[in-house]
C-alpha cells in the first residue's frame, strides 16, 4: 500500500502530495541550518546576542508576513504563481546571508527565508488538508517530512566544517529552487475561489484556543531550534560539533514522535494526546536546563523532541474542517501563532545580554506553563463535545 493510498488521496492528487512533502522536507532543512550556522555567522560578522536574536526574529517576522499574504494572494494571482514567488524568498535569503555581514541586510535575508517558510506552512497544510481523507495522519506525516529535513541539515553543516559555513546554506538554496519548480508544475494555476463561511476571520472560541496553544508552542519551538546550538556551545555544555549534532538528535526524536502521533491520533482523543505531549515537553525541558550532567541533558533533549513532536500538527488538525481547508483561516491561525516565535527569540537575546544565555533560555518555561494551562482548558471543552 502506498502512502497516498493509506491517507485516502485520489490517484491524480498523489504526485502533488509527494512533491508537497518533498518541499516541506527542504523547508525543515533550511530552518535548522539557520540555527546551526548562527554561531559561525555571528562569530565571523561580530554579532552580539541581541543582534543574533533579532535575526532569528526577522525570520519569524517574514514567516508572519507570509502566512497572511499567502492566505490572500492565491485569490488574486493563483496558488501556483503566489507560491513560487513567495517561496523564492528562501533561495534569495540563504544566498544573501552568505555574501554580507551588514546587520540590516542580514535582517532582510533572514526575513526572506521566513517569507518562504510561512508560505510553505500555509500551502502545504492546505493541500494535505484538502486531499487526504485521513487528515490528522496526513498532517503528521507532512510535519514528519519537515523533521527529516531538520534532522539531516546539521550534519551537512558538520560535514562542510572544513570548507565554509556558507556551504550548507548554498546547498539548501539550490535544493529549494528545484523543489519550487517541481511543486509549481503540479499546483493549480487558476485563482482560488472562496468557499462558504471563508469570508472573514474566524471568531469561534475553539479556533482561537487552538491558535494560542500553537502560539505558546511556537514560542518554545522557534527559540529552541534557533538558540539550541549557541546555548550548548556558549555555556560549555558540549563542544561545537557535538552541539550542532544535538540539533539533529532533537529533530530525529521529533520525527519519531510525529510518526507515532500519526498512528495514535486516529485511536484516541486528540485533546488528551495534546495535553500529554505538553506536560511531557514542559517536564523534559525543565530537566534539560536545570541539570549539569551532559548525559542527563542529552536524554532530556531527546524527551523534549519526542514530546513536542505532535503538538503543532495535532492541534491544527483538531480544528473544524472548514478552517483546515481555508487558506485565510489557516493563514490567520499560523500567522497569529507565529507572533510567539517572533517575540521569544528577542526576549531571550535581551535577557541573555543581562543574565547570560542560560537565563534567557530559561524564560521558555513561562511559555510552556501557559501552553499547558490552555491545553487543560481545551480538554475540558472537548469533554463537553466542543471543538
Amino acid at each position: 500500500m502506498s502512502l497516498g493510498s493509506f491517507l485516502g488521496v485520489r490517484e491524480e492528487n498523489r504526485s502533488l502530495l509527494y512533491r508537497i512533502y518533498t518541499i516541506f522536507f527542504v523547508s525543515g532543512a533550511m530552518t535548522t541550518v539557520l540555527g546551526a550556522v548562527l554561531p559561525s555567522l555571528s562569530s565571523e560578522y561580530g554579532l552580539s546576542y541581541g543582534v543574533s536574536g533579532m535575526l532569528l526574529s526577522a525570520h519569524q517576522i517574514g514567516n508572519l508576513f507570509a502566512v497572511f499574504i499567502a492566505g490572500i494572494l492565491p485569490y488574486a494571482i493563483g496558488r501556483r504563481l503566489s507560491t513560487a514567488i513567495l517561496t523564492s524568498g528562501i533561495v534569495l535569503g540563504l544566498l544573501l546571508m552568505t555574501v554580507t555581514g551588514n546587520p540590516f541586510l542580514l535582517f532582510i535575508a533572514f526575513a526572506f527565508t521566513g517569507i518562504g517558510r510561512g508560505t510553505l506552512s500555509n500551502i502545504t497544510n492546505v493541500v494535505v488538508g484538502e486531499s487526504a481523507e485521513k487528515k490528522t495522519a496526513g498532517l503528521n506525516f507532512l510535519h514528519a517530512s519537515f523533521a527529516v529535513g531538520a534532522f539531516l541539515a546539521p550534519f551537512i553543516v558538520i560535514a562542510s566544517a572544513g570548507l565554509s559555513w556558507r556551504t550548507a546554506p548554498i546547498a539548501i538554496a539550490l535544493s529549494m529552487l528545484l523543489a519550487i519548480i517541481a511543486v509549481a508544475m503540479r499546483l493549480k494555476g487558476g485563482k482560488s475561489v472562496k468557499v462558504k463561511g471563508e469570508g472573514g476571520i474566524p471568531r469561534t472560541v475553539g479556533f482561537w484556543l487552538n491558535t494560542f496553544i500553537m502560539f505558546f508552542y511556537l514560542c518554545a519551538e522557534g527559540s529552541l531550534t534557533g538558540w539550541l546550538v549557541t546555548y550548548f556551545q556558549d555555556e560549555g555544555i558540549f563542544p561545537a560539533a557535538i552541539a550542532t549534532a544535538m540539533q539533529s538528535f532533537l529533530w530525529i526524536m521529533i520525527l519519531l514522535g510525529r510518526l507515532m502521533c500519526a498512528i495514535v491520533s486516529t485511536k484516541m482523543n486528540k485533546s488528551v494526546l495534546i495535553l500529554i505531549l505538553g506536560l511531557a515537553m514542559t517536564a523534559f525541558f525543565i530537566l534539560m536546563i536545570t541539570v549539569s550532567n551532559p548525559v542527563v541533558i542529552f536524554l532530556a533533549l531527546l524527551g523534549v523532541g519526542f514530546s513536542m513532536s505532535g503538538i503543532y500538527p495535532t492541534t491544527l488538525s483538531s480544528m473544524d474542517t472548514r478552517y483546515n481547508s481555508s487558506t485565510i483561516a489557516t493563514g490567520t491561525c499560523i500567522g497569529t501563532a507565529t507572533i510567539g516565535a517572533i517575540a521569544m527569540p528577542i526576549i531571550i537575546g535581551q535577557v541573555a545580554e543581562r543574565a547570560g544565555l542560560a537565563g534567557g533560555i530559561a524564560t521558555i518555561s513561562i511559555a510552556l506553563f501557559v501552553m499547558v494551562a490552555l491545553m487543560i482548558f481545551k480538554l475540558a471543552r472537548s469533554r463537553r463535545g466542543l471543538i
